[in-house]
């Protein structure tokens, strides 16, 4: 199963910690969580604005956003621990697991850390990790220059920097490319 994801965390350096991650698997089955224990120090003002605002299971005023539509979502609010096993579970569901980030270097090493590093890795998660800027090169896009959301076909941003949002956008242009 073909699963792609994306996180939000506190800025690019090596001590940053995640805010939330989003996944979708190719089946339609979706993961999202919102981290407790996230470094609040490091946040910064645009950081406040466009990823803290805009989670939902953390502030109650906030409504489920509706491209969650009725999709088999399952959601956890919790700390570091509480979101690994929740993760642990809802991949044990399938056979085997094959990653799909936008780019690999910002997602994928949070991912890692957050399962306990690759060698505590599920038995049926791949340790390979496939991103959507090597398959925009190879299909003739220019990574840094592609505007995902249009590629996808995603008329309105609802929650832009939203890590489900963001993974369900992925998972989209990756259909859109593989059909070329």
């Amino acid at each position: 199963m073909r699963v792609f994801f994306d996180s939000e965390f506190t800025g690019l350096r090596r001590d940053t910690t995640l805010i939330s991650i989003g996944l979708v698997a190719e089946d339609g089955n979706m993961f999202y969580a919102e981290f407790t224990d996230y470094d609040r120090s490091q946040v910064f003002e645009w950081l406040q604005e466009n990823v803290i605002n805009n989670l939902w299971l953390s502030n109650p005023e906030q409504e489920p956003p509706s491209y969650i539509g009725e999709g088999k979502l399952v959601t956890c609010l919790g700390d570091t621990e509480q979101i690994r096993q929740a993760l642990r579970q809802w991949l044990s569901q399938w056979d085997w697991v094959e990653m799909w980030a936008d780019i690999i270097p910002f997602d994928w090493v949070l991912f890692c850390d957050l399962l306990g590093g690759i060698f505590q890795f599920p038995p049926n998660l791949s340790f390979i990790c496939y991103d959507l800027c090597t398959l925009l090169k190879m299909k003739g896009f220019e990574p840094m220059k592609t505007n995902r959301e249009e590629l996808a076909g995603f008329s309105g941003v609802e929650n832009k920097h939203n890590a489900l949002y963001d993974a369900l956008v992925i998972r989209a242009c990756y259909e859109k490319l593989i059909a070329l």
